[in-house]
């Protein structure tokens, strides 16, 4: 059964001195989800937001909050953003020696738990955990900066990844994050993902309402 794409506008690429206004138009369009990354300097090479921005913008939306930590020893900090409002939070399987215990670690505190998965990490590393998760996260940039070119090998990933999910029996979602824009929303979601972060195709227009509908009206052609 086909599932509606989901939107998930990145508040990274947001002007964060009307960030309230920024993610009201984007509702206002129709956004499913508000995705928020989180980044240490250390695993990527930029800072970021915390729990307490999270927690600033969980009373201000009204769509669930997709938080993705591109941080090293994310354990120590789930349960800081599961507190600050955090619905979703998709971990590094590059960060993790121990991926499974912290998959369990998130569901534990009743939120879906994501892993989240390089350019450069072959497939085969979800082989052991694509039954625990409610989400794969396939980066289609290296991560740690917004307004990059979306590299295009990320398609032929994403239907392994759902090969894989389904060969598992799987109901995983598939979220692709970087480069996503009206131009190739609907191969993307046409090699089996389900959920779109965008954060320029959104944000960096002077309409994020319209550009958050753009976006959907795009997806849907990838729709068999």
């Amino acid at each position: 059964m086909t599932r509606p794409v989901l939107i998930a506008p990145s508040i990274l690429a947001a002007n964060f001195a009307a960030l309230g206004e920024e993610i009201a138009a984007a509702e206002r369009g129709g956004a499913d989800l508000i995705h928020v990354d989180i980044m240490d300097g250390h695993f990527v090479p930029n800072l970021t937001m915390g729990p307490p921005l999270v927690r600033s913008i969980r009373k201000v939306t009204r769509v669930p909050l997709d938080v993705h930590l591109m941080i090293e020893d994310p354990d120590r900090f789930v349960d800081d953003f599961v507190r600050a409002g955090a619905d979703m939070i998709s971990v590094h399987v590059e960060a993790l020696p121990h991926l499974h215990r912290t998959i369990q670690l998130i569901r534990s505190l009743k939120i879906k738990a994501g892993v989240a998965i390089n350019p450069a990490t072959p497939v085969g590393s979800l082989e052991e955990i694509a039954a625990d998760v409610d989400l794969v996260l396939v980066m289609s940039v290296n991560p740690g900066f917004g307004g990059q070119t979306f590299i295009p090998r990320s398609e032929s990933k994403i239907q392994a990844i759902r090969a894989l999910l389904d060969a598992r029996g799987s109901q995983a979602h598939i979220e692709v994050d970087g480069g996503v824009d009206t131009g190739n929303a609907a191969r993307i979601v046409a090699a089996g993902a389900d959920v779109l972060v965008a954060g320029n195709s959104i944000f960096g227009t002077p309409d994020p309402a319209g550009a958050t509908r753009a976006l959907r009206a795009a997806a849907g052609a990838g729709v068999a």
